[in-house]
């Protein structure tokens, strides 16, 4: 299920909900029962290392023997 990121406005609180993504665009009140939040754009970071792709057919499928 997605988390998704709010902060209330009145007092300042960030704060999670999980949720479904049909209920992504309810509101959530704050811990202290404040009803004035914004949900906030959650950027996502990716890391990882790509693998260059195994050439196909050699020397023979690239065009180092003139084919």
């Amino acid at each position: 299920m997605p988390r998704y990121e709010f902060r209330c406005r009145e007092c300042g609180e960030t704060f999670e909900r999980s949720r479904p993504m049909a209920e992504s665009t309810e509101p959530a009140a704050c811990s202290r029962g404040h009803d004035d939040t914004v949900k906030l754009l959650s950027t996502v970071a990716v890391g990882g290392v790509a693998q260059a792709p195994a050439a196909a057919g050699g020397c023979c499928g690239g065009g180092c023997c003139g084919g």
